[in-house]
């Protein structure tokens, strides 16, 4: 849908496949994931896999430089993911060194919090952030989106904003959505990507 978007045709996709490991919430079997989820209870004392978000969040910082070696302007790189992809997204985007274009994550939530602020890049809060999560997930609850948002907002400073695409916090939640994506929340996205990335500057 948004690589068909007329007004999207200008972006360049660069869409990482997840490596390959052990998931302990899966019985231990391999599948592609960024790194491992001990538990899908999402308890506020849980643990979870810092060794491999870290690592996870290197590999993205590398595409990010390495894009920016072609030419490409951070200002116009969004990184962007659902459920993992999205956490990691969000984890990357706030600590980079790069000010990027924006950050989309959907059904996604903030890793390692208690941690994040030592790591929180000085831009972060000027960031445009949009974060679209389904009510009725079964899988990541939107509650732990919510959680996540707020601490964005009364813990990093990250405002709060209900205008898609500007710099802060955008927050939705899509009423009978699952652990998926619908075309509402894909329009939403799609809006966000134009206003953060224009195809003219």
């Amino acid at each position: 849908m948004l690589g068909k978007d007329p007004e999207l045709q200008h972006i360049k996709w660069i869409l990482p496949n997840a490596p390959t490991r052990a998931i302990t919430s899966n019985y231990g079997l391999e599948m592609p994931g960024w790194f491992d989820i001990y538990t899908f209870s999402f308890k506020e004392s849980g643990e979870e896999d810092r060794d491999g978000m870290l690592e996870s969040a290197g590999i993205l910082e590398t595409l990010v430089k390495d894009e920016i070696a072609t030419g490409v302007d951070a200002s116009r790189i969004v990184l962007g993911g659902f459920s993992q992809g999205g956490a990691m997204s969000l984890l990357t985007g706030l600590t980079s060194s790069f000010r990027l274009g924006g950050l989309v994550v959907l059904s996604g939530w903030l890793p390692i919090r208690n941690e994040i602020k030592k790591r929180l890049a000085s831009h972060a809060p000027s960031l445009p952030i949009f974060m679209g999560h389904g009510a009725s997930d079964p899988l990541v609850p939107c509650r732990i989106a919510k959680i996540s948002a707020e601490y964005l907002s009364g813990e990093l400073g990250i405002a709060s904003q209900e205008k898609i695409g500007e710099p802060g916090l955008t927050f939705k939640e899509y009423p009978g959505l699952v652990h998926s994506a619908s075309p509402e929340e894909l329009e939403d996205v799609a809006v966000f990507l134009r206003r953060v990335i224009p195809a003219s500057q």
